[in-house]
This record gives C-alpha cells, structure tokens and sequence, in this order.
C-alpha cells in the first residue's frame, strides 16, 4: 500500500491522527507492504518532521523521495530494510542506466549538508509557521477563504463562494493565481475542484518574503471583494 502522508494535489490537508496506525496494522495482517510517499512532503517541508510519515508516529517498510532530494538534479532514492531490498534480488535483475551516477550522489550529499548547516528544516518550522498564521488572519478577513490546511511549508489556501455550503471557488481560484502573478508570486490551483492555492516555497524562504506574498493575496483578494 502506497500513501502519500499529506495530501499534496488536494492542496496539503493533514490525516486525521492515528490514521496510518490503523491502516499499516490492516496491510501488514495481511502480508502486505507499506510504502509512504514523500516525494513532495519529506526532506523537512513539514518543519516539525523531517519525514511526512513522522507525522503519523509510525514506521513504513519503504520510503520513496525524490524532487527536493536533488534540488533540480534529477535524483530519486527507495528507503527501506535489508530483507525487503534482497528481495528484488531473487525476483530478478534490476537496471538503470543513471543508477548511481557519482555526480547525482555528490548532489544528494550536498543538499543534506545545506539542509544541516542552513538550519532549512527549522526555517521551514518557523517560517512556515508565521506564514500560516498571517493567512489564518486572512482567514478572518476574506469570506472566500473557507480553510487554510498543511504544516511547515506545505500549506494550501481552500477557497469557496459560501462559507455554508463550501461551494468550490474554482474559477476564482485561477483567476487569483493569475493576479498573483503579475503582484510577483506563483502560486498554482490544486485540488479535485482546483479551488486551493498550493504554496510551496522553497525552504529557504525569509520572513520578508512570506510578508511580501501576504500582502500580495491580502490586496488581490481585497480588490475583487470591491468589485
């Protein structure tokens, strides 16, 4: 079984706790493997965990990562136990052209040295944490924001046109992103109605810019409220 530990593409919304424990005892009863998925929200995104499934309090058989893991450098991994990799031995030969590549190693070890030494999980904690604060007080100003979901530097921005019915935003949400655009930040819609701003900055993201981007959503969602 395969779990993404945040909802990613429905714009950062959380498992309710406990969720995974009941879910992994379910699968391995059965003889099955879990595998947890954290190739958008591993590598510290999270702030408070380095690994999304930590948020969980459990452990998974397999980790998949990839993206952050190379910072650009096209590099992916799967983490897991020596029992479960010798597997793949007795099943077959495995091949990869770019399996290994000393140049794609020297880039993994990089980045979690810059991890260490930059202090990005911890900016990503805090950071983070101011930012979903100031949209949480955006919350309180604009109607057309229904939710604000995720965790550290995962975060999503649910919009809806009553805060009753939840009714998606979805053309709203685009046209925001697009007016975003031109004050200066990308931001894209996600979610199954494409009513959620993902934000998603990198990890060395400062206080001045989660400010700056603030005050861009606080204007654009202020000027259509005017219209």
């Amino acid at each position: 079984m395969t779990q993404e530990l945040v909802f990613g593409n429905a714009g950062g919304v959380l498992l309710p706790d406990g969720y995974l424990a009941g879910v992994f005892e379910k699968v391995r009863s059965r003889g099955g493997l879990t595998i947890s998925d954290e190739v958008q929200v591993g590598y510290g995104r999270l702030g408070e965990y380095f690994w999304g499934v930590e948020q969980q309090g459990v452990t998974p058989d397999i980790i998949t990562i990839a993206k952050g893991m190379g910072n650009g450098q096209p590099l992916g991994a799967v983490i897991t136990r020596r029992d479960i990799a010798e597997k793949f031995a007795e099943e077959g030969s495995m091949f990869s052209s770019a399996g290994g590549s000393p140049v794609s190693c020297v880039v993994g070890l990089t980045v979690l040295d810059i991890l260490h030494e930059e202090g990005l999980q911890e900016n990503a904690r805090t950071v983070g944490g101011d930012l979903k604060a100031k949209l949480l007080t955006l919350q309180g100003r604009h109607d057309i924001i229904g939710a604000v979901h995720g965790l550290g530097l995962y975060l999503g921005v649910e919009l809806v046109r009553d805060l009753d019915t939840l009714e998606p935003a979805s053309v709203e949400a685009s046209e925001i992103c697009e007016e975003l655009l031109r004050e200066g930040c990308i931001v894209q819609p996600t979610g199954d109605y494409k009513n959620v701003l993902k934000i998603k900055p990198p990890l060395n993201i400062t206080t001045e810019s989660v400010d700056f981007f603030v005050e861009a959503l606080d204007r654009v969602l202020s000027s259509r409220s005017r219209r």
